[in-house]
């Protein structure tokens, strides 16, 4: 979602939406783009569109499901797409970190959430703050 922007020439009463960028990671693999347009003339006349690319319809097949790809790479012995051994221990070095900070300081707060949710309430009000919200989508 993009900040609302007041375009000279704005007439009270009227609205747009913001632009928004959207991308859908599974199912349905897509990105959308939703943008307001000015309409040629010499009024600020503003109208909503809208363009996409969506995965199965431009190439006429469903993408390959997670796994597909990595068991094909294992069994031609490409490695490309799997950790090595020093990305591990990199990556729990950097966690280890993390997780010893959040030891020495009680004072930071985390905020659980249950898997496959909107995440935590503190994620709306950290939003709200900023007179904000999430946009959900729904699937849509």
């Amino acid at each position: 979602m993009f900040k609302h922007e007041w375009h000279k020439g704005h007439v009270e009463g009227d609205t747009l939406n913001p632009n928004r960028l959207t991308l859908r990671i599974q199912p349905d693999e897509s990105i959308r783009l939703l943008f307001g347009l000015k309409i040629p003339g010499p009024e600020m006349v503003l109208q909503p569109n809208e363009m996409e690319f969506c995965y199965s319809k431009v190439f006429n097949a469903e993408p390959p499901e997670a796994y597909e790809r990595l068991i094909l790479d294992a069994i031609l012995g490409d490695g490309t797409l799997f950790i090595r051994h020093d990305e591990v221990e990199a990556s729990w070095k950097f966690v280890e970190g993390i997780i010893r900070v959040w030891e020495e300081r009680p004072d930071i707060v985390i905020h659980p959430y249950r898997a496959g949710s909107w995440g935590p309430v503190a994620a709306d009000d950290l939003m709200k703050a900023d007179e904000r919200s999430w946009i959900q989508t729904n699937g849509g």
